[in-house]
């Protein structure tokens, strides 16, 4: 790739407001198959498409997830979602993640374990097809629905590990979201209703039909809604855990189901 051209997208990018102009340029010009394409995808990206739309992957916990427009994009903060549920590991693991997107947390669990048995799950036909793409690598299977519905009814007792990162935007503080956000990720996937946890509340009410005894949920949610949703939690008997990670400003939650739970 000539110098000059690869300055040119540098600074187009840069004067679009890329703060990591330098890194999209390199990543751009590393996918773009012919200069046409090239120049296509740059016109995508400074006129605000996200660059994984652009791309049409993003890398979490080093791994490459399939992503597509109208797909809701993994955050870095995510990752640690990923590193609590993977120290949760049993023997003959079972994982649900519920509001899957693009299945990345899943997919993530599912390549640091190994052997597990995976079920992703999503309400959006968008999602759920982008999933599919990465969720079956892994082994894992892919439902359409709201929450648990779609969900075969066996696993009910028998989840170790259910996931979900659902979404806890409060309804008024969207428009207040990046523009990659707001304009080009689903309503679904961040709307979390007045006070953001309605989703959460869902989800943690039915939990423990699904838990095995010493199963574990674990959702991700903002460091201002955390004792909210530990007394969720706690309202719907989950013995309730905070892990905080400063360096990702990244929450989650952890609710174990104990043992002797009727």
């Amino acid at each position: 790739m000539d110098d000059q051209i690869k300055k040119s997208i540098i600074e187009r990018l840069r004067t679009a407001g890329c703060v990591f102009a330098e890194e999209e340029a390199r990543l751009l010009i590393s996918e773009a198959q012919t200069l046409d394409a090239l120049s296509t995808m740059v016109s995508l990206r400074i006129t605000g498409t996200p660059i994984e739309h652009v791309l049409g992957w993003a890398e979490f916990c080093g791994n490459r997830i399939a992503v597509g427009p109208g797909v809701f994009v993994p955050r870095r903060r995510t990752e640690l979602l990923v590193q609590k549920a993977a120290a949760l590991y049993v023997p003959g693991t079972i994982v649900v993640d519920l509001c899957c997107g693009t299945g990345a947390v899943g997919v993530a669990i599912a390549k640091a374990l190994g052997s597990i048995e995976l079920h992703a799950v999503d309400i959006d036909p968008t999602a759920v097809n982008c999933a599919l793409r990465n969720v079956t690598n892994v082994g894992g299977l892919v439902y359409e629905g709201d929450l648990y519905e779609p969900l075969p009814a066996q696993l009910r007792g028998k989840v170790n590990i259910l996931v979900a990162n659902a979404p806890y935007v409060p309804t008024e503080a969207i428009q207040l979201l990046p523009q990659d956000a707001r304009l080009y990720e689903p309503k679904v996937a961040l709307d979390g209703g007045n006070d953001g946890l309605d989703i959460q509340r869902r989800v943690a009410k039915e939990a423990s039909l699904w838990l095995a005894p010493e199963g574990h949920l674990l959702v991700e949610t903002s460091e201002r809604q955390a004792p909210q949703t530990v007394e969720i939690f706690t309202q719907n008997g989950l013995i309730p855990q905070v892990n905080r990670y400063e360096d990702l400003d990244a929450t989650i939650v952890i609710g174990t189901r104990p043992t002797n739970l009727a």
